[in-house]
């Protein structure tokens, strides 16, 4: 059974041309994964199928309202039995360690916000968890659910070749090594002679120092500290 992703959206549109190219494009036509994409306006309210309103207390812009977003996930088959995600500012910040753990789950719906925000009800009692990609806010979800869906969607067995997933940035709290392919100089900048010498043992040290002086350098913040003997 292929892992199946449903997307909430009142812009399915913005999505449907992005699953027709790369990875995820091949997963879909090789059946790793099933990716549904529910227009949240067809659930909207009365003649003008309304999915927002004024927020309660004043202020700007407009909010979805749950009824819409609540009536869409419930039209999911088996919805309760796979993680509920709004894409949220203020949601816990995706990690590649979320992919990992999103990717072995059978499945996942995303909810895409827009406008100011999303009843707050949405998040209490549909969504089981909120995701961001970043201290930044964007006009709404479908950009970060595309992020969240192709991170894990990468990682389902049969993606891509499984070599290309274990010395990637991030795998084991430490980023990439620098790579370099031809030709070997390039206005006067050199290859690294270790990475022609064709010792094996050489390039994998070389690879384990500049991935370590990387991090260091650019994200010391996910060098795990050594345990005090």
């Amino acid at each position: 059974m292929s892992f199946r992703v449903d997307v909430v959206t009142l812009f399915p549109e913005m999505l449907q041309t992005w699953l027709e190219l790369g990875v995820v494009s091949r997963c879909i036509n090789r059946s790793v994964v099933d990716v549904n994409l529910i227009d949240l306006r067809q659930f909207g309210l009365g003649r003008h199928l309304q999915v927002d309103d004024y927020p309660f207390g004043g202020g700007p812009g407009m909010v979805l309202r749950p009824e819409p977003i609540f009536a869409a996930v419930e039209s999911i088959p088996d919805h309760t039995h796979r993680p509920v995600i709004l894409m949220s500012p203020r949601g816990t910040r995706f990690s590649q360690a979320q992919a990992a753990a999103l990717s072995v789950a059978g499945g996942m719906t995303l909810i895409c916000g827009h406008y100011e925000g999303v009843d707050e009800r949405v998040s209490q009692h549909l969504a089981t968890q909120e995701l961001s990609i970043g201290d930044y806010v964007l006009s709404g979800g479908e950009l970060p659910a595309m992020c969240v869906i192709d991170a894990v969607v990468r990682l389902l067995p049969g993606a891509i070749d499984e070599q290309s997933t274990r010395e990637e940035s991030f795998t084991d709290s430490i980023l990439e090594y620098p790579q370099y392919t031809r030709p070997a100089s390039f206005r006067g900048w050199e290859v690294p002679e270790v990475l022609t010498s064709g010792h094996h043992a050489r390039v994998s040290a070389w690879r384990r120092e500049q991935a370590k002086d990387r991090t260091e350098r650019s994200r010391p913040d996910l060098i795990v500290p050594e345990p005090n003997p």
